[in-house]
């Protein structure tokens, strides 16, 4: 049977980004995501909203610039997959479980005065900036040998 595990969410940061780094160097930031869902309610004759609160982990230098570019109330565009993470829960002794959001890719939207910021050499002005976890910031950059495209 085929599966198929793939996110996309567009919110607002609950929280400034937690940026660590685990003992091989890679850095990893976890980020709180907050999503409105709005609709028009007739029964009620009202538009309703309900929020949803989303955990999501980035990796890699898609975390090193969450964490430098990010801040709480900024709104980004996040793909990813789902994860269970579990855990034995220390007051109870029970398993617990929770799903997150693994983000593969984020796209910063929004202008700097946006969510407050933090600065830094961040372009100005509106629009989106996009990074991706297998992004070429991982890489060195690649002269392509010299040769020119034939189009």
């Amino acid at each position: 049977m085929a599966s198929f595990n793939k996110v996309i969410l567009v919110g607002n940061l609950t929280r400034d980004p937690e940026v660590r780094y685990i003992p091989s160097g890679t850095a990893v930031a976890e980020i709180g995501l907050a999503v409105n869902r709005t609709w028009f309610d007739k029964p009620s004759n009202s538009r309703k909203e309900e929020v949803t609160f989303v955990d999501v982990t980035l990796w890699g230098r898609t975390a090193e610039i969450a964490g430098e570019y990010l801040a709480k109330g900024r709104s980004v565009l996040i793909e990813g997959r789902l994860q269970t993470d579990s855990w034995d829960d220390k007051e109870t002794g029970k398993r617990r479980s929770k799903l997150k959001v693994v983000g593969e890719q984020m796209t910063m939207l929004g202008g700097r005065g946006e969510g407050g910021g933090s600065g830094g050499g961040r372009p100005s002005g509106g629009g989106s900036q996009s990074v991706s976890a297998d992004s070429y910031y991982d890489s060195p950059p690649d002269d392509g040998g010299g040769e020119d495209v034939p189009f």
